[in-house]
């Protein structure tokens, strides 16, 4: 049996080594991900975000927990910053998550962000897929929780969930840093201390100041001891009803495919830059015109991007005629 059909038949070992090929962009990764992708679609993508501390991997967690009381099947891809000196993952989530690790139902992966632009690489959406193909009924994917990467997450997943604590003023933070804007479920997390109702009612009166529209569902959860779990999947899950019942899910969908084609178009071409010579010669007399004042810094972009692509509309013009 190939490697796809494999991950497709449930095996957790092909699971893992397809993840690792996508991860590293080995040469059958794309091969590997055309044989998966007409079973891809079928699960429901859910990203967590937060500031680091406020409980993220717990709540992942107990949620895997709750839905595999519910006989569904969960991938976790959760996004490590990477170690400066392997690319590898640094944190490994997985430690934090031994507690569903080993339920043959749950699939648990670490990933680092390899500097990708907001954390969030381009091996992400290539893991999701593959967790998706292998018929994972529910995909998570959890953040690092650290600048762009926060806002980014929407990008990746159906439904955005937010979580904050009712500590280190992280509810003035997520106003200022728009992460309430990607909110489709905000979840006030450790609410079992101090603060959390008066952070619940500073969100409240920050989406009727400040934005445009209604304040999504607000849960309060104890993570650690399982309060609010059920009531979080709730809202999760109401929230993908909505979408497919406005009809709204593949339009979501097909923006996040916008963005990945575009992202991925953007990769390609600085790949080629930097393992082409002679473009990487050619591009550095556009840069002199530049220096000199002969072109602008947008004209030298068009002309690199046209002697790029060149050999690519010549071919396709050969095998139209």
């Amino acid at each position: 049996m190939s490697l796809a059909a494999l991950v497709i038949s449930g095996d957790r070992r092909a699971l893992s080594r397809a993840i690792t090929c996508v991860e590293n962009g080995d040469p059958g990764a794309r091969a590997l991900l055309e044989e998966l992708y007409p079973r891809v679609g079928r699960a429901r993508r859910i990203g967590f975000t937060g500031p680091p501390g406020v409980g993220k991997s717990t709540l992942v967690s107990e949620l895997a927990k709750h839905w595999r009381s519910k006989n569904r099947t969960v991938g976790i891809v959760a996004v490590d910053p990477s170690s400066p000196f392997t690319g590898g993952a640094l944190l490994g989530d997985r430690i934090r998550m031994n507690s569903v690790g080993m339920d043959p139902g749950v699939f648990i992966r670490s990933m680092a962000t390899r500097g990708a632009l907001g954390g969030l690489a381009r091996a992400t959406c290539d893991a999701c897929d593959v967790l998706d193909a292998s018929g994972k009924d529910v995909v998570m994917v959890e953040t690092v929780g650290v600048g762009q990467s926060e806002i980014e997450i929407v990008r990746v997943t159906d439904t955005t969930i937010v979580i904050l604590s009712p500590e280190s003023g992280d509810g003035v933070q997520a106003m200022k840093s728009g992460l309430m804007e990607i909110a489709d479920v905000i979840v006030i997390n450790k609410a079992d201390r101090p603060g959390a109702d008066v952070l619940e009612t500073q969100i409240r009166s920050s989406f009727e100041l400040s934005t445009s529209r209604l304040p999504p569902a607000i849960v309060q959860t104890a993570a650690a001891t399982g309060k609010g779990i059920a009531e979080t999947a709730a809202a999760i899950e109401a929230h993908t009803e909505k979408l497919e019942r406005e009809g709204k899910l593949r339009e979501h969908r097909a923006a996040r495919l916008r963005f990945r084609i575009a992202r991925l178009v953007e990769e390609a071409l600085s790949s080629r830059l930097a393992h082409d010579p002679a473009a990487a010669a050619w591009m550095e007399t556009r840069i002199e015109e530049v220096l000199a004042g002969r072109m602008t810094p947008g004209d030298a972009a068009e002309e690199v991007l046209d002697r790029l692509t060149q050999g690519h509309t010549r071919r396709a013009a050969r095998l139209a005629k």
